[in-house]
C-alpha cells in the first residue's frame, strides 16, 4: 500500500514538473518571438511618434484652419517663447553695453595688459576686462558677451603672457578651421604651422558644410590681420588628425593651441588623450592652451558622440595626468561667475541658424544649451616639463 501511495505521489509530482517545464518552454518561446519582433515594433513606434510630433507642431490643417489640440496649443508657441527669451537677453546685454563695460563703447587699451590668467571657465567679468578689449581690437571684433570671442581672446592673452607672441617663436594650431588666430599670431612675427583634418576623413563633411574646415593655407589668410607676403613667409599648413599626431611634430614648437576642438575627436577619453599627447609637440617649457565644451552640471553627460561634453571630473582627471607627467597646469578656477550674463543660458536655434522675419537681437551667448545640458567654455593653460 505504501509503495502504491509513494508511486502515486511521485507520479503526480512528475506530471506537475512536466507541466511546469512545458509552460516554461512556452514562455521562453513567446519571449524569443517578442524579441524577434521588437526592432520592428520600435521602428513603428518611432515612426508613429515622429508623425505625432510633426502634426503637433503644425499651425494649420489642410484647409487653412488653425490646427488645435491640447498638446499642439503648447508646442506651437515654443518658437515664440524661445524668441522672447532671446529678446529679453538682448535687452539685458544692451544695457550693459550702454554702460561701457563691454560692447562698442568699451575703452581699448593701447597695449596688452598682464592679467595673470588661470585655467578657468568663461565668465561675464572677462568680457568686461581691458585685456580682452585689447585683443578684440586685433581680432576686429566687438567685446560682446559671446563665448567664442572669449575663447580666441583667451588664447591670445595666454600666449602673450607666456612670452610667445614675438618673433623667433614657433607655434602649432590644431583643428584651426577658418579661425583668424593663425593670421593674428603671424602678424606678431611668429611662425605658425596650422593643421586641420585630412580632406579624405569622413568627419570633414560636416565642417565643410558649415565652412569651418581648412584644407589649404589660403583658407587661413585674413588680409585684415596680416599682409599676404608676411603671412606666407611665416605660416604653413598640413593635415593632421588630432587622434594620431604625427611623430615628426614632437619637440618642434614653443607653443600649441586648440579652440573648442577636442570635444569633436570622438569621445571624452580621446579628447583627454589629445591634451596629454599634444604636449609631446612642445619644447621644454613650452605652452599649450586648449579650450573645450564644458557641461556645468555633474552627473550624466554626452560621450561617444560627434560633440562630447566635458565635466569637472574629466578636467581634474587630465590635470592629474599632466602633473604626473611632469607638466605644470595653471590652477583651474571652476567658479561660473555671478553676473547676470553668467546665468543666461542661450537656447537653440542659435544666431547662425536663425530664420525669422523679425530682426535677430544679438543676445548673450556665454552659456548655451547643448542637447539640454547647460554648457560654456573652459580653458586650460599647460607649461611643458623642463
Amino acid at each position: 500500500m505504501r509503495a502504491f501511495l509513494r508511486s502515486l505521489i511521485l507520479g503526480g509530482m512528475d506530471r506537475r514538473l512536466s507541466d511546469m517545464q512545458r509552460k516554461l518552454e512556452e514562455e521562453t518561446d513567446r519571449r524569443a518571438e517578442l524579441e524577434r519582433h521588437l526592432p520592428e515594433l520600435e521602428r513603428r513606434l518611432e515612426a508613429r511618434m515622429a508623425d505625432l510630433i510633426g502634426r503637433t507642431a503644425r499651425r494649420t490643417d489642410g484647409a487653412g484652419s488653425p490646427y488645435s489640440t491640447p498638446l499642439n496649443e503648447v508646442v506651437r508657441e515654443d518658437a515664440q517663447a524661445r524668441w522672447n527669451v532671446k529678446v529679453l537677453g538682448s535687452v539685458l546685454a544692451r544695457e550693459l553695453y550702454a554702460s561701457g563695460l563691454a560692447g562698442p563703447d568699451a575703452p581699448i587699451p593701447a597695449a596688452p595688459i598682464h592679467a595673470g590668467l588661470a585655467s578657468q571657465l568663461c565668465r561675464q567679468a572677462d568680457i568686461e576686462q581691458p585685456w580682452l578689449h585689447y585683443w578684440c581690437q586685433h581680432m576686429r571684433k566687438l567685446p560682446l558677451y559671446h563665448r567664442k570671442i572669449w575663447e580666441d581672446a583667451y588664447v591670445l592673452q595666454a600666449l602673450w603672457e607666456a612670452d610667445m607672441m614675438r618673433p623667433g617663436r614657433r607655434g602649432l594650431g590644431f583643428a584651426v578651421g577658418t579661425e583668424s588666430l593663425p593670421s593674428i599670431i603671424a602678424a606678431h612675427g611668429v611662425e605658425v604651422v596650422a593643421t586641420d583634418l585630412p580632406v579624405g576623413d569622413e568627419r570633414v563633411a560636416g565642417w565643410h558644410a558649415t565652412e569651418q574646415h581648412a584644407a589649404t593655407l589660403d583658407a587661413l589668410f585674413d588680409p585684415n590681420m596680416v599682409g599676404e607676403a608676411e603671412f606666407r613667409r611665416l605660416c604653413s599648413f598640413r593635415p593632421v588628425d588630432m587622434n594620431a599626431i604625427p611623430a615628426d611634430l614632437a619637440g618642434q614648437f614653443d607653443f600649441c593651441w586648440s579652440v573648442c576642438s577636442l570635444e569633436h575627436v570622438g569621445s571624452i577619453a580621446l579628447g583627454l588623450d589629445f591634451v596629454v599627447n599634444a604636449m609631446a609637440c612642445l619644447r621644454p617649457g613650452g605652452t599649450a592652451v586648449h579650450t573645450m565644451e564644458f557641461n556645468l552640471e555633474n552627473g550624466e553627460t554626452i560621450d561617444n558622440w560627434p560633440t562630447v561634453l566635458f565635466q569637472r571630473r574629466h578636467v581634474e582627471d587630465v590635470v592629474a595626468r599632466l602633473i604626473a607627467a611632469g607638466h605644470h597646469v595653471a590652477p583651474v578656477d571652476f567658479d561660473p561667475g555671478a553676473g547676470v550674463m553668467d546665468q543666461f543660458v542661450d537656447v537653440p536655434p542659435f544666431a547662425q541658424d536663425m530664420k525669422s522675419v523679425l530682426a535677430y537681437p544679438e543676445g548673450p551667448h556665454l552659456r548655451l544649451s547643448v542637447d539640454g545640458f547647460p554648457c560654456t567654455s573652459l580653458a586650460l593653460i599647460v607649461r611643458a616639463a623642463g
